[in-house]
């Protein structure tokens, strides 16, 4: 299996300092990121919402593998991402990740469809990466 890579370098202090980000790939190149970007209102990158679409990505194509080895036609599955950073008094902390996820499924009723996507929640691989203490998911068929 490929390994991949990833790097950041940051420059300056935590206020006043910023950073780059690159992908093995070349997605992303010199992709800036800093402080207001992550615990304020910035338009650059955080580490939260790279996290958010690695987790999303991952839950939805682990999902898709589920519900297709089952059997199911599976034509699309969508899933967003919402991770809460808060200051707590041990330093910033991930406390919750919101996942919404909408399937479009052939053949399968809400029950079998929710179980999938519970199993999965725990099952995919940057989940089981994560040590977030709450991980909510909101599933639905289309």
């Amino acid at each position: 299996m490929p390994i991949r890579k990833a790097s950041a370098v940051w420059k300056g202090n935590l206020k006043d300092g910023s950073g780059n980000i690159n992908t093995e790939s070349g997605t992303l190149k010199n992709t800036a990121f800093n402080f207001v970007s992550r615990f304020e209102t910035g338009n650059q990158t955080n580490p939260e919402e790279l996290l958010g679409a690695a987790h999303s990505a991952c839950f939805s194509m682990a999902l898709a593998n589920s519900l297709a080895s089952a059997g199911f036609k599976v034509n699309s599955v969508s899933t967003e991402d919402k991770v809460h950073i808060e200051k707590l008094e041990s330093g910033f902390t991930i406390t919750k990740i919101e996942m919404n996820s909408e399937a479009d499924v052939e053949g399968i009723d809400n029950a079998t469809f929710q179980r999938h996507a519970n199993e999965t929640k725990t099952g995919c691989p940057v989940s089981k990466a994560l040590n977030v203490k709450e991980i909510i998911l909101n599933a639905k068929l289309k």
